[in-house]
């Protein structure tokens, strides 16, 4: 029960609360049933996760890197905990800022995830998916593209086209487009997304509400900045319902709203200016 008040901390925006209350949980199970069972160290895993979440990416890689010498000696290499270890250590090594050495990584956790598990397994696709972002993230946009794009063809055979992770793939596949230099096409395929995502998820989940941003940003970024910024109006009104003043995504959606707002604002003045 405490793990999941933990977990709930986190998804309803408060990584610093989750951070500390997996802290609690970790230290209950190391004293209850010792350093090594399965459950101990999951809790490590979680805490280094929520870590990460709140802002320490650096923090989060060292926890991992420290985890997975553990989860090694006592499950082994192959085991299903270990390699997300070692998939986990690889994202924030990422969001630390070394991509490069992410995507070295997630390479070779695929590889083991493909041996061990097979090539559909819902792990493997996923370390497929982290790969493509590491890929992006380290200078090749295109790249990055073209592989969330195979990513999305299994992740449509095997889950199907209304399962999470497949409309996760199609949001993360709009946004490599738009990086390579397909801004239309991003945009045509964020508004398709949309589409699905208030059928299959409803017009409340976060994932929707994400999805809403993106079509507002390209609308933005293709020189509407005054329908970018009604958009994030709307935008707001819901997220404000939905997860209230404090959490971190309000703040971003306030801060999108004020920059097409700005920018709204700077082109009404050079039209007006114009001889």
């Amino acid at each position: 029960a405490r793990h999941k008040l933990a977990r709930w901390h986190g998804e309803a925006g408060d990584a610093a609360g989750a951070a500390a209350a997996h802290a609690d949980v970790f230290a209950e199970h190391e004293r209850v049933l010792g350093p090594d069972h399965p459950d101990t160290l999951d809790a490590r895993g979680s805490l280094a996760f929520w870590r990460g979440e709140a802002g320490d990416a650096a923090g989060a890689a060292a926890a991992f890197a420290d985890l997975l010498e553990d989860v090694l000696r006592v499950l082994g290499p192959d085991h299903p905990d270990t390699l997300t270890a070692r998939s986990n250590l690889a994202r924030w090594r990422r969001e630390a800022g070394d991509a490069a050495g992410a995507a070295a990584a997630h390479a070779e956790v695929l590889a083991d995830r493909e041996r061990v598990l097979g090539p559909d397994h819902p792990q493997t696709l996923d370390a497929r998916a982290h790969l493509a972002r590491s890929r992006g993230e380290a200078g090749d946009a295109a790249g990055a593209a073209a592989a969330y794009a195979e990513v999305l063809a299994d992740r449509e055979r095997v889950l199907g086209p209304d399962h999470h992770a497949t409309l996760s793939t199609r949001n993360n596949l709009a946004t490599w487009q738009g990086k390579a230099g397909d801004a239309a096409g991003a945009a045509a395929a964020y508004e398709d997304l949309l589409e699905d995502v208030l059928r299959v998820l409803g017009p409340d989940h976060p994932g929707t509400l994400a999805v809403r941003n993106n079509v507002a940003r390209c609308r933005g970024e293709a020189g509407d900045a005054a329908g970018a910024a009604a958009a994030h109006e709307d935008l707001l009104e819901d997220v404000l319902r939905v997860l209230g003043p404090d959490h971190p995504r309000t703040l971003t959606t306030r801060n999108n709203l004020a920059r097409w707002r700005e920018q709204a604002s700077a082109a009404g003045v050079n039209r007006s200016t114009d001889p």
